[in-house]
C-alpha cells in the first residue's frame, strides 16, 4: 500500500510540475503592486479616520491611486494574456523576461519560459 501512495505522489507532482505550450496574445502594463500597497494604506488610514465605511472607502481610493502613482512613476511591471492549448485565456505577469505577441512559449508553474 505504502508502494502505490508513493507511486501516485510521484506522478502527481511531475504532472504539476510539465510545460504546457501557450502563445502570447498582447502585453500589458501591470500595477498590482502600487494597487496592493495602497489599498492596504487606503484601508488603515480610512479605518482610523471613519471606521468600516471609510475602511471600505479608503481601500477602493487607495487602491486605485496606487496603480496610478506606480504607472505615471515608470515602475510598471508587464503582464502577458497567453492563449493555453486548450483554448482558455490567462494573464501571467512577467518582471524579468520580455516576450513579442504571438511569440510560442512555455508554462512552468506560474512562469513563462521561450520556446
Amino acid at each position: 500500500m505504502k508502494h502505490i501512495a508513493l507511486l501516485a505522489l510521484s506522478l502527481g507532482l511531475l504532472a504539476v510540475s510539465s510545460a504546457q505550450a501557450a502563445e502570447v496574445l498582447a502585453e500589458r502594463a501591470d500595477n498590482s503592486v502600487g494597487a496592493g500597497f495602497g489599498g492596504l494604506s487606503g484601508l488603515m488610514l480610512g479605518a482610523a479616520a471613519g471606521g468600516p465605511v471609510g475602511a471600505v472607502v479608503g481601500a477602493l481610493f487607495g487602491g486605485w491611486s496606487g496603480a496610478q502613482v506606480q504607472d505615471a512613476t515608470g515602475h510598471s511591471g508587464t503582464a502577458y494574456v497567453v492563449r493555453h492549448e486548450d483554448g482558455r485565456e490567462q494573464w501571467v505577469r512577467s518582471p524579468n523576461a520580455r516576450f513579442d505577441v504571438g511569440q510560442q512559449v512555455d508554462m512552468h508553474g506560474i512562469r513563462l519560459l521561450a520556446q
